[in-house]
């Protein structure tokens, strides 16, 4: 019996474990994937970004932009913190808002003008008689430029005073046009001179002239540069888009960006502050901006030689060098006085900041942002850009609090303070988190101006996000035809052959530091594009939108003439938002490194085109440049197959972690902080400012260019310290690439 028990018990437990064997066969899934690694794996939802462009809604668009230039909103004024509260209250609705919101003040260096004391230009007689004074304001042509809030016009940073003497021509006030002067023998030493916008920074128009003696400067817009030619009323706003005859281009009056008393540091209460005398890139002298309605008054009546033809414009009449009045005008014997009365005073302005935070990857960034402040209302600039970012974070935020997205990385948008000043809110706010930013940020998106006419986009950017923005704008449809793609428009008036492509692709634009991006691109070597809507420059040669900062930029002039409908601003929502959820939610960032070779080899090939035989003579050889170009190539193509090759992110989700970083990390390989010690916050060695006109690496080009003109041979080691510079730059791009790429 003990025998039968043993073997009955033996066959039992083996039906059982059979039992349990067939039930974990077949029972069980073998390509069952743990829910964690499919979260890890997922990539972006194409049908979702398709769902964010239906729900664009071109009326909230509307509403948005009127409500955001109903008052003028200078920095730090009440208008400007009205709109804190808005952004603040949209961002933390229970319905549509984001995961946080809040506010963040830096105590900051502004300029204003006196407001019992307005800023002007006077002729007077050599008795001090005033026959003559510019007006202090624009006309009141609509009822916004009778707002009590309406900054007068002023050069911000401009120095206090009341220089008086003869009145010159000095075209756009580059430093040849005054040493053109001085080869003339014009005088300038104690005199007033004359320049219109363009050609100059606004700040390095009155430096160039302290140069050479100059007592003060008046600027002005002139309607050749702006207006194509027109300056009669019936021609101007509110008839067309042409800026009116009294209109004036307020603006800030600094070469560098950021709070001016406390670079490379944010500007909060415990900060060491510079002594303003230590400023630098602000004007030396008295300046003061006017219409072009009272530019001609002065200028038509000039005496002197009659001025070269690339300096005329369109007043109506002879533009002479001067220096002062013709015998036979109204104001012969008269000498002009430029009146400032500015002062400065240290202010708290507030970045407004919204988060979703990621679900992934929490801790990788994607950057959206635009500034806030204006000098008048700011319709165009930048509440066109303010209005597409809260349509784009209703939408998300509507989505986020029903629970049916979120996002794989953190979103961080920014809404900028003081950005009109020098770019302040959003340079403080990348000195502040300085690290954070440079070790954790994917991407940042800046649009500031959304809309500057609605003919085409209009993208900035590094090479890498070319072909996100690409595929972006190939699903965005304009609202002319619905077969017409954004990109297919795009490609009509702006374009170039690739080499790469092997085919005529979209011109994508460079950045230099005219907006936001600037301390992320500059100083923490970020990725970073601008988008906008632009006009035909083929219909037009403005220098931008004739309202550009005057009290006539208001939504009536959007409305009328800039985007009638705001299907332009519906395009830029779309483009950017589907740009935005790319590199928020792909399993691999959409960036490409490869593009990157293009410039560096039209970059490489300039220089040995254009100053290779010069550096030769030298015994300077561009051959180890030569070679780094062609490793960084080998290495993008590398690093494509590999992505090309990971089929399913889930297979090794931190390969796919890994290549991310490479790809983030790629734009700061081009950062040297010693690269330029004279240009503040520029470290970018393949975009910084270039004053030389040869094509090639910034530095090298201003090296050699200085080389040439000196014929010191310590000026040729300079040229060899920034060739050494470049080389050393885009090795090092290639070796950060070669890390993914070789695994």
């Amino acid at each position: 019996m003990s025998w039968w028990k043993i073997l009955l018990g033996v066959l039992g437990g083996a039906v059982i474990l059979a039992a349990g064997l067939l039930i974990g066969h077949f029972g069980i899934s073998k390509t069952s994937t743990p829910n964690w690694v499919k979260e890890l794996s997922q990539d972006v939802d194409e049908g979702f970004i398709q769902e964010f462009m239906q729900e664009v809604d071109t009326k909230k668009i509307e509403e948005n932009l009127k409500i955001l230039s109903k008052h003028p909103h200078m920095a730090t004024t009440k208008g400007d913190e009205d709109l804190v509260k808005m952004i603040l209250a949209q961002w933390s609705n229970q319905d549509f808002g984001l995961d946080e919101a809040k506010d963040e003040r830096y105590n900051v260096y502004l300029s204003f003008p006196d407001k019992e004391r307005p800023n002007n230009i006077q002729v007077l007689t050599e008795n001090n008689l005033n026959i003559m004074t510019t007006r202090f304001t624009e006309e009141n042509i609509t009822s916004e430029q009778n707002d009590p809030e309406v900054v007068k016009p002023y050069a911000a940073y401009a120095p206090r005073g009341n220089p008086k003497g003869k009145l010159v021509y000095a075209n756009q006030g580059k430093l040849s046009d005054f040493q053109y002067l001085a080869d003339q023998s014009v005088p300038l030493n104690g005199t007033i001179a004359i320049v219109r916008y363009g050609g100059a920074g606004r700040a390095t128009k009155a430096i160039n002239a302290a140069k050479f003696g100059v007592a003060g400067v008046i600027v002005y817009t002139d309607p050749k540069d702006i207006n194509d030619g027109n300056s009669e009323p019936h021609q101007t706003y509110p008839n067309s888009w042409y800026m009116p005859p009294s209109g004036v281009e307020r603006g800030s009056y600094t070469e560098d960006f950021g709070d001016l008393l406390t670079p490379y540091y944010p500007a909060k209460d415990f900060t060491y502050r510079l002594n303003k005398t230590q400023i630098n890139g602000i004007p030396p002298i008295p300046t003061q901006p006017i219409g072009f309605e009272d530019a001609k008054k002065l200028i038509c009546e000039l005496a002197g030689p009659k001025a070269p033809e690339t300096w005329q414009g369109s007043l109506g009449c002879s533009y002479n060098f001067g220096p002062g009045f013709g015998p036979s005008g109204s104001f012969k014997d008269c000498d002009v006085q430029v009146n400032v009365f500015n002062y400065e005073e240290i202010k708290p302005s507030a970045n407004v900041m919204g988060i979703i935070r990621g679900s992934v990857e929490p801790d990788r960034y994607v950057m959206y942002g635009n500034h806030r402040d204006s000098w008048v209302h700011g319709a165009i600039d930048p509440s066109s850009g303010t209005a597409v970012m809260l349509e784009i974070t209703r939408i998300l935020g509507t989505k986020l609090k029903q629970g049916k997205w979120r996002p794989r990385r953190s979103i961080i948008f920014g809404s900028w303070g003081a950005e009109e000043f020098s770019l302040i809110g959003s340079t403080e706010f990348a000195e502040e988190y300085y690290s954070k930013l440079r070790d954790r940020t994917v991407a940042y998106i800046n649009v500031d101006i959304s809309v500057f006419a609605n003919a085409t986009l209009r993208a900035q950017g590094t090479p890498p996000v070319q072909d996100v923005i690409f595929t972006a704008a190939k699903q965005v449809q304009t609202p002319s035809s619905p077969s017409l793609s954004v990109y297919d428009n795009w490609i009509r008036y702006a374009n170039r052959s690739s080499s790469l492509y092997e085919k005529i692709i979209p011109q994508l634009g460079t950045l230099g530091a005219g907006s936001d991006y600037a301390p992320f691109l500059h100083y923490l070597g970020i990725t970073c594009m601008d988008i906008a809507y632009t006009y035909d420059r083929q219909k037009t040669s403005a220098r931008i939108y004739p309202a550009y900062h005057t009290a006539f930029d208001t939504f009536d002039y959007v409305a009328k003439f800039i985007d009638p409908g705001f299907t332009s601003h519906q395009m830029v929502v779309r483009t950017a938002g589907n740009v935005l959820l790319r590199l928020s939610d792909s399993l691999l960032l959409p960036l490409g490194p490869l593009n990157y070779w293009e410039t560096l080899n039209a970059y490489y090939t300039t220089a040995e085109n254009v100053i290779g035989s010069t550096l030769t003579a030298k015994n300077i050889s561009l051959v180890p440049l030569k070679t780094a170009v062609e490793k960084y190539k080998k290495a993008s193509e590398a690093l494509k197959k590999t992505i090309e090759d990971l089929k399913d992110g889930s297979e090794m989700p931190l390969k796919v972690r890994m290549i991310n970083d490479q790809l983030m990390l790629l734009e700061r390989t081009f950062i040297n902080h010693y690269a330029f010690p004279d240009k503040l916050y520029y470290s970018h060695v393949i975009w910084a400012s270039r004053s030389s006109n040869v094509a090639t690496f910034p530095g090298l080009a201003d090296a050699y260019t200085k080389a040439s003109e000196s014929k010191l041979e310590d000026d040729w080691n300079l040229v060899r310290h920034h060739l050494t510079i470049a080389v050393q730059a885009v090795t090092s791009a290639a070796l950060t690439l070669e890390t993914a790429a070789s695994i």
